[in-house]
């Protein structure tokens, strides 16, 4: 069995977890092959959105608690172990910003812990609306404080700790409210409408998409002076582009673009 499949519709992927007797858990393989996949896909020009979905009851239930525990069974007590589990899982995190493409996350079932850290790190998502996330380790005395990283940058600083200190999970509906995901939709529906999401960002120029999520999560970091700087910058870049002054002519003349890309 394959630990995660890919399809290609196009200029689509979708990458499906498919650990579902698991909960589609982030065990080593499951973090090494996610790893292996965005690799691949940053060199990839003909594919233009990513969609990450899970088989089975869940979407991630986070780490895996099973290979934590035998990792603990090493002279060190499981030290390097899992500073190394942690590096892996935080390189991962931070990947998927780093992609040229836009990251869907489409969620169902439950998205905890390690897994929740997942919906965060992606630039999107869409969750069906019996979906349920929760930050919850601390029910076991684990704190997720690499979570926490990804958490805290997607919603409010008093709703995330809320969540961290409480372990409560919170329904699709209220994470959309937060901003944790894009929307809540009927789960007869999750998969048309992240593909119809998907399909809407593909129809875009795909180096304007590139440049602006770069962009995005750099001007984010920076002082509002620097950010205004720093994109003016970038725009410039953008309009360089002959597809860009193509689309631009194309709106004057109220046709369609003719791009090439």
């Amino acid at each position: 069995m394959t630990i995660l499949q890919r399809r290609d519709q196009g200029p689509i992927c979708r990458l499906t977890l498919n650990a579902p007797s698991r909960l589609n858990a982030l065990s080593d393989a499951m973090l090494a092959a996610l790893q292996e996949a965005f690799d691949e896909l940053a060199g990839d020009t003909s594919i233009r959105v990513i969609i990450l979905s899970g088989e089975g009851r869940a979407f991630c239930a986070g780490h895996d608690l099973h290979e934590m525990t035998k990792g603990r069974e090493a002279p060190d007590g499981g030290a390097a172990y899992f500073a190394d589990l942690f590096s892996r899982c935080s390189k991962l995190m931070q990947t998927i910003p780093r992609l040229p493409q836009p990251v869907i996350a489409q969620v169902h079932g439950l998205a905890t812990a390690a897994g929740c850290q997942l919906v965060a790190s992606c630039d999107l998502a869409v969750a069906a609306d019996d979906a349920r996330f929760g930050v919850n380790g601390v029910n076991i005395g684990l704190f997720c404080s690499t979570p926490m990283v990804a958490l805290s940058r997607n919603i409010a600083r008093k709703q995330a700790f809320e969540m961290l200190t409480t372990g409560q999970f919170i329904p699709a509906a209220r994470a959309a409210e937060l901003g944790l995901v894009n929307r809540a939709v009927p789960a007869a529906e999750l998969e048309a409408q992240t593909e119809e999401l998907a399909s809407l960002i593909a129809s875009k120029l795909s180096s304007a998409v590139r440049i602006g999520k770069q962009a995005f999560y750099e001007q984010i970091q920076m002082p509002l002076d620097q950010a205004y700087d720093y994109t003016g910058a970038v725009m410039v870049k953008n309009l360089a582009d002959d597809d860009t002054i193509e689309g631009i002519q194309a709106f004057l003349e109220k046709r369609d673009p003719a791009w090439t890309q």
